[in-house]
């Protein structure tokens, strides 16, 4: 089990489950929305209305079913901030077992022409005062 810088618990339904009882694959992307949005809103307190990401690149690995219908608890940590995008590592566990890694990368758009834009310096400094060194 690897250690995140936030942590919070996602709420699992039964229509994530798939004819196996299993939380079906795609759900695992929104869990990991919910925990990003979170982290970014409440964590790092950015407001919702200025935050201007897309998702750009996401990598999930699978380890184990998670079948639970209560929770489930999603770890993240910022590992990277560049120019116009920053990358989060996560961690979804089923009570201490890890259940999926994930990787992704979110890019600052501007809104009013829905191209790459610069992270606006006070969300740079919010994310680089964050920013874990993966070992």
């Amino acid at each position: 089990m690897t250690t995140h810088s936030f942590e919070t618990t996602v709420r699992v339904r039964y229509q994530d489950l798939d004819a196996m009882g299993h939380v079906n694959n795609a759900v695992y992307a929104t869990y990991l929305e919910e925990a990003r949005i979170e982290y970014l809103t409440d964590g790092l307190g950015i407001d919702q209305d200025e935050l201007s990401t897309v998702l750009a690149h996401l990598e999930l690995d699978f380890e184990a079913p998670l079948v639970s219908t209560r929770e489930a608890t999603v770890g993240l940590s910022v590992t990277d901030v560049g120019t116009k995008s920053f990358t989060l590592d996560y961690e979804i566990r089923d009570d201490s077992d890890t259940v999926a890694r994930a990787e992704t990368v979110q890019v600052w758009v501007d809104r009013e022409t829905g191209t790459a834009a610069p992270l606006p310096d006070a969300v740079r400094d919010l994310l680089a005062d964050n920013t874990t060194i993966e070992s």
